[in-house]
């Protein structure tokens, strides 16, 4: 991965993930920037990895060859109309949006242009990636070089892993199958969690055993890749046993079909918001 100076406009958790990931990686402290209204998250950012701080939008972006829009989704418009009003010459950057529900068009839009007059690639990182063990989908037009696709592809794979959708409409499935995902399988330890304590376990035994099976059961399909998920629950599912039996009410109550009509519902919203901004 190439030393291209990056710019970061918003000092938010995700930004500081992807900073420390970069840095953990190699990349030069130097050629990182980043922004922000307020102090304290930039004197961290600065004492923690080293990198180059400014309360300036127009400072950061000025020396860039990438930036990275990293606002609330509902400030990116103004920001970039300042950004724009500055007189920087933006045509040559490489946008990269980690803002959530704001198409390519639309940022088109807010940065004056219209079609492909600027290079946007859009991304969707899930919560993970602040610990490094993220999943992020990509997006990029057809006017985006292999070798920005490349760069925005290693900055992203610093939290974790990525995956190319093909048009802008897969980054609403990778929100319903990825984004969105963490909190079901929380919702599910949460259920798991609350009858343990019904059962008689203590608050922290509850909690202690179910993350403890989650992690396993995780580890156990990332250390299998050769047997399908359904062949790893098979495996644990003795006929006639408990386990059986629990698989049993799960289908009654229809499991699967829920998650296929949350990840749906989760899609439309995406859908919906995108609208709205």
């Amino acid at each position: 991965m190439n030393n291209r100076k990056i710019a970061f406009i918003g000092a938010g958790n995700m930004t500081r993930s992807i900073i420390g990931g970069l840095i953990k990686n190699g990349y030069d402290a130097k050629a990182i920037f980043a922004a922000n209204p307020s102090l304290p998250k930039l004197d961290a950012l600065k004492s923690d990895f080293g990198i180059e701080t400014s309360q300036s939008n127009q400072e950061v972006a000025k020396q860039a060859d990438v930036i990275v829009l990293a606002v609330k989704p509902q400030m990116m418009a103004d920001m970039l109309a300042k950004l724009i009003e500055s007189g920087i010459d933006l045509s040559s950057k490489l946008f990269i949006s980690i803002a959530a529900g704001i198409l390519v068009d639309r940022l088109q839009n807010m940065l004056g242009g219209e079609n492909n007059t600027f290079k946007i690639i859009r991304t969707m990182p899930n919560t993970p990636s602040l610990l490094g063990l993220g999943l992020t989908g990509l997006y990029a037009p057809s006017n985006i070089a292999q070798q920005d696709k490349d760069f925005a592809n290693d900055m992203m794979n610093a939290v974790g892993k990525s995956i190319w959708v093909q048009d802008e409409a897969g980054i609403d499935k990778i929100i319903a199958v990825a984004g969105s995902a963490p909190a079901y399988f929380f919702l599910f330890m949460e259920s798991i969690e609350q009858e343990a304590i019904n059962l008689g376990f203590s608050q922290e035994d509850a909690r202690a055993i179910v993350q403890q099976v989650a992690l396993g059961s995780a580890q156990m399909v990332c250390q299998n890749p050769e047997l399908a998920i359904s062949q790893l629950r098979e495996n644990v599912t003795s006929k006639g046993g408990t386990t059986a039996e629990a698989i049993r009410t799960y289908e009654e109550s229809e499991l699967r079909q829920i998650s296929q009509k949350a990840m749906q519902a989760a899609i439309a919203r995406a859908e919906e918001m995108a609208k709205l901004i």
